[in-house]
């Protein structure tokens, strides 16, 4: 009797580690004005508002249209689905350095400070072009929050 309970919890448990995994992803916001809020509804007030398109959030949870996510800076709360889209973007999270070719002997010509956004054009291997302010480069993916795929 001991063992199957063990089984089945076992079972619930992986199951549901699965589902919160399933949930957890990278997004960027879609808008300039991006209102967060407490709970999943227009009825809940609004917690803080990111004006910065592009900015990229992880969704840790979804309950109809609204998404839960996780701002870099460990801010949290809900934002409808309408305002997010797919990552197309990373944050650095210590100073890195941009090359114009993905390739460590390739020129530098940028120090990106921790805490830049970047918007991701494509990425090979290890690396990524992408485009910040006026610059455009290779940055390596180590060490950038965000999915850089």
């Amino acid at each position: 009797m001991i063992k199957k309970l063990a089984v089945w919890f076992l079972c619930l448990s992986l199951l549901y580690t699965q589902s919160i995994s399933a949930d957890e992803k990278f997004l960027s916001l879609k808008k300039n004005k991006t209102n967060v809020r407490y709970g999943p509804g227009l009825d809940y007030p609004i917690k803080y508002v990111y004006r910065k398109v592009n900015l990229t959030v992880r969704q840790i949870d979804k309950k109809e249209n609204w998404r839960r996510v996780v701002f870099l800076d460990n801010n949290s709360g809900w934002i409808h689905w309408s305002q997010l889209r797919p990552s197309n973007s990373v944050i650095t999270i210590e100073e890195k350095i941009l090359f114009k070719k993905p390739s460590n002997f390739s020129e530098p010509f940028a120090r990106l400070e921790k805490g830049r956004l970047l918007v991701i054009k494509k990425c090979e291997n290890d690396w990524c072009n992408v485009t910040t302010d006026n610059y455009n480069g290779w940055i390596k993916v180590k060490n950038i929050w965000g999915s850089a795929k």
